[in-house]
């Protein structure tokens, strides 16, 4: 029996979880989208190399690092993230990564049938608030992108 184009689409949804509340927003809705169509979910965390500041940041970090959080915490958060976000039966990968949130995001869409992000606003300031991460991901995704408004529209 073919399959219906319906049950073939969005299979494997990214779900880039950032910590904010668009980020669990989008994890969700992503959770939700796949038990509808029999998917699954890849959650991702993108931890930010902990690399020198710029060299005029050293009065506000006196030791010249930006502080990041280390691996097994940004695990902790995300497995909790998941866990709220609920989906019984829907199958979810955690995968925490190193490296630009934007860049990872579009690697991890090359092998996605959607990917899924939180954007942080809506409206005539939404090129500004949408997030770097977000307006990169809508341009470069080798996948379709669903953007979530950290808030719901009323």
């Amino acid at each position: 029996m073919p399959d219906n184009e319906d049950t073939r689409l969005h299979r494997t949804i990214i779900a880039g979880v950032d910590g904010s509340p668009a980020g669990a927003r989008a994890l969700r809705w992503a959770v939700s989208e796949a038990g509808r169509r029999g998917g699954e979910v890849h959650a991702i965390t993108v931890r930010e190399r902990d690399e020198l500041l710029p060299g005029t940041s050293f009065a506000i970090q006196p030791h010249g690092r930006r502080p990041v959080a280390d691996e097994a915490t940004e695990r902790a958060h995300l497995h909790s993230q998941v866990l709220a976000a609920g989906g019984e039966g829907v199958p979810v990968t955690e995968t925490v990564v190193t490296g630009d949130p934007a860049t990872e995001l579009i690697k991890a869409s090359a092998d996605a049938d959607l990917l899924v992000v939180g954007s942080h606003g809506h409206g005539p300031l939404s090129e500004v608030l949408l997030g770097s991460a977000a307006a990169d991901c809508v341009r470069h995704a080798q996948c379709p992108v669903v953007l979530i408004p950290a808030a719901s529209l009323r």
